[in-house]
């Protein structure tokens, strides 16, 4: 299975939903391939936010080697699975998908509610780290 994680500029939460979503799939042995974009291209051929690489880091979780993609069409056909990290993001691709096919890959991340962007408050980044650890853990289940 190949999913996408897409967030706003992906340096913050796309990166660690990826990073993490791709060592816990690792670990339970699924052929999964994880990736991540974003829905804007100011980021494009960064590293994530030195903040989010600490906070993976913190969780032993290693994100320092991706690098910011936005995203484009081509990414409906190469993906099974594309997780929204917000309500936003969720709209945005919905305005991308050109079929009911690429419509029905996007999902919300979260069940309910948002990942909140922790782009412009430091304390942000440890919490949302955590509830992706825990939402990416309950993908695991839900799709293995």
């Amino acid at each position: 299975m190949k999913i996408l994680m897409v967030c706003l500029g992906n340096i913050c939460r796309s990166p660690l939903a990826e990073g993490i979503l791709q060592k816990l799939a690792v670990e339970k042995s699924l052929p999964w391939q994880i990736s991540s974009a974003g829905t804007g291209n100011w980021h494009v051929g960064q590293a994530p936010d030195h903040r989010s690489i600490a906070a993976a880091k913190e969780k032993g979780y290693d994100i320092s080697k991706q690098r910011a993609k936005h995203f484009n069409a081509t990414m409906f056909v190469d993906y099974d699975l594309i997780f929204a990290m917000d309500k936003n993001n969720f709209k945005d691709l919905l305005g991308l998908a050109t079929s009911k096919n690429e419509t029905e890959k996007i999902k919300p991340f979260l069940i309910t509610g948002d990942v909140t962007d922790p782009y412009f408050d430091d304390k942000l980044f440890a919490p949302v780290a955590e509830q992706i650890e825990i939402r990416c853990a309950e993908i695991i289940k839900e799709f293995s």
